[in-house]
């Protein structure tokens, strides 16, 4: 992979991994990226996870063709992109660490020393000259821990960004960004949208040519496109108009409901309609619809008194990523006391600006002629 004339690729691929961060399927894998400035003085971008440290290793010494490294830089401390530092300092003892001093307490926490007698502590506006090649660091706390900075290298105008711009799906695999980096910016950073903002505002100051994020391709073609994007995913405001259609059902008469609610609301022309079955699909992707689209449909069977576990978890995980400006609408199913509707609204009544609409559809066991009625009621005022 070509970046510049001085800076060089030496990330790794895990198509081991099965679930990123202990929660989230890949079934394209990862990627974990490193890279090498070579200059008069040599900086290392960050390391990489823990079972590839070694493969990792051999492309550094390929690159450095007998030189040694002058800096570590390690932008964020989780163990993906942190792991190999202690055996890195074992090959290269003369090698100065440069990072934040929350990281540098994160060492002393994970490695059991925090290179007191080799280290640079960086912070907000600091510069590191190597030459043709000065870094800038620039603060991206939250981004999505709190000692996360990201570079900018002003040579060739490109942005390190840590796990900003990041995505699901190792490099050797063929994928959209949108679709890997949608559900990894949902799930991995989406809740801290702020931060976001703020760093985006820092980043429209310079001259980005390319992104070298720590997941995921170097982004080098229509960088607006990615910006705009992070933008509207980070204000927390829809990316496209659709409605998800998340259900929760147990003998299959509330998943008939939401099936005949996405049937009618096609053949009115609406584009976009996503079913998603709570148990069955990952609630990751289900998350990423619900941020996609402009208007989500929730549909779960009463349970216990209460909300069928699948819903509730899905309800709790949307609020904990401070979902907003949504259009909501409620289906609930019951035998002889049907209250999921009620305690749906419940969980989602402190997000920001949501619009519940008007017509909730009540089931009782099993979709008639009465519940018909409803569905299509519903469908009309979701269609408007």
């Amino acid at each position: 992979m070509y970046i510049s004339d001085d800076i060089f690729y030496i990330g790794v691929n895990d198509h081991r991994i099965d679930l990123f961060e202990g929660q989230y399927p890949v079934p394209h894998g990862m990627s974990y990226n490193s890279y090498v400035i070579m200059d008069e003085k040599i900086a290392v971008m960050d390391t990489v996870d823990a079972g590839f440290t070694e493969e990792w290793l051999l492309k550094l010494s390929s690159v450095l063709s007998g030189r040694k490294p002058d800096y570590l830089v390690i932008q964020h401390m989780e163990p993906d992109h942190s792991a190999g530092i202690a055996i890195f300092m074992e090959a290269y003892p003369d090698t100065c660490v440069v990072s934040s001093a929350p990281a540098f307490t994160m060492m002393k926490q994970f490695f059991g020393s925090d290179f007191n007698t080799n280290r640079m502590v960086i912070r907000e506006g600091d510069t590191l000259g190597l030459g043709r090649h000065e870094l800038t660091f620039v603060a991206a706390p939250m981004v999505h821990w709190p000692e996360v900075m990201v570079t900018y290298d002003a040579c060739d105008q490109i942005l390190f960004s840590a796990d900003g711009f990041g995505k699901f799906g190792a490099l050797d695999e063929e994928e959209a960004w949108t679709d890997g980096a949608r559900r990894y910016y949902f799930g991995i950073v989406g809740r801290f949208g702020m931060q976001v903002q703020n760093l985006l505002k820092k980043a429209s100051g310079l001259t980005i040519q390319k992104i070298c994020p720590l997941h995921g391709p170097v982004l080098s073609e229509n960088l607006a496109c990615y910006l705009s994007l992070y933008n509207t995913w980070s204000s927390y405001q829809p990316e496209e108009k659709g409605i998800t259609i998340a259900y929760a059902s147990v003998y299959g008469n509330t998943r008939k409901a939401a099936e005949l609610l996405a049937d009618i609301l096609e053949k009115k022309g609406r584009k976009n309609v996503v079913l998603m079955d709570l148990a069955r699909t990952d609630l990751s992707f289900c998350l990423e619809n619900a941020f996609r689209y402009d208007k989500l449909v929730l549909a779960s069977i009463t349970y216990n008194a209460g909300i069928f576990p699948y819903m509730d978890n899905f309800l709790r995980l949307l609020k904990e990523h401070n979902y907003q400006n949504r259009t909501i609408a409620f289906m609930e199913n019951g035998c002889w006391a049907p209250t999921a509707a009620k305690g749906m609204m419940e969980i989602l009544k402190d997000c920001k600006n949501l619009t519940f609409v008007e017509n909730t559809v009540t089931i009782r066991s099993a979709v008639n002629e009465d519940t018909m009625k409803k569905i299509e009621a519903l469908a009309e005022e979701l269609a408007e």
